[in-house]
């Protein structure tokens, strides 16, 4: 059986063996690498997880960063009780909340459970395998630094409005390859895309305006669709 190269490489990075030099160098999405216009929000997380008392951690790009605006009142009624703490930034991709992870923002803490969803960014540069393999680079540095956090792993949820639409189409390779990180005890993949989508897998301006950011019936639809999963690596059930 042929393995696909996206998963050989995560795997590899999950295990904590080193990638082929020609892989570690020729692919931007693992390589860690900050962004000069959030350095002071990184610093501010750095020291939100200095002081400690963090149980729930998202961790991402605009899509979780959004939880401050269009799913403020949905944060502050179900999460915030949780200590409930949000890592996620715009624009960001692999690579940058790799370099963030390394540098800080995990040190001091030690959450029950780090819900990640990254990757959309990259989809206009990177491979679906390569962003698959910055994906695990970020599970790996979790793993690393907090290794009794559970992970839940989010599909990239859907952007474009039409199911054959070239973005879609990689999304879908990309959660195709990052599903098979699952292993039942640290990483849990969890795919609540379709709940976004309507029957003909068109994705409506009233979940997505943009077809990319959620509004807060969108924002609705991930809390309930996460929840039952969420619940149960709380120990909540």
């Amino acid at each position: 059986m042929k393995i696909h190269p996206g998963l050989l490489f995560a795997g590899a990075l999950l295990l904590g063996a080193p990638l082929p030099a020609e892989v570690a160098t020729s692919n931007p999405a693992i390589k860690a690498a900050p962004r000069n216009d959030w350095i002071v929000r990184h610093e501010g997380f750095v020291a939100q997880a200095k002081a400690g008392n963090i149980e729930l951690l998202f961790i991402g790009d605009s899509i979780t960063d959004g939880w401050r605006v269009h799913g403020k009142t949905i944060w502050d009624q179900q999460y915030a009780p949780l200590k409930a703490a949000n890592f996620g930034i715009g624009g960001d991709r692999t690579e940058h909340v790799l370099w963030r992870l390394q540098n800080g923002e995990l040190e001091g803490i030690s959450p029950k459970v780090a819900v990640v969803m990254i990757g959309t960014n990259n989809t206009g540069r990177d491979t679906a395998p390569q962003i698959a393999d910055g994906v695990a680079a970020i599970l790996n540095e979790i793993r690393s630094k907090t290794p009794a956090t559970k992970i839940l792993l989010l599909a990239v949820f859907p952007r474009a409005e039409k199911p054959d639409a070239p973005s879609r189409i990689k999304i879908g390779e990309i959660n195709q390859i990052i599903a098979r990180l699952d292993d039942g005890k640290n990483i849990f993949y969890l795919d609540i895309g379709k709940s976004f989508l309507q029957p003909d897998g068109i994705l409506s301006p009233s979940v997505m305006p943009d077809f990319l950011h959620p509004n807060p019936e969108g924002y609705r639809i991930w809390t309930e669709a996460m929840g039952p999963k969420l619940a149960d690596l709380l120990g909540m059930k």
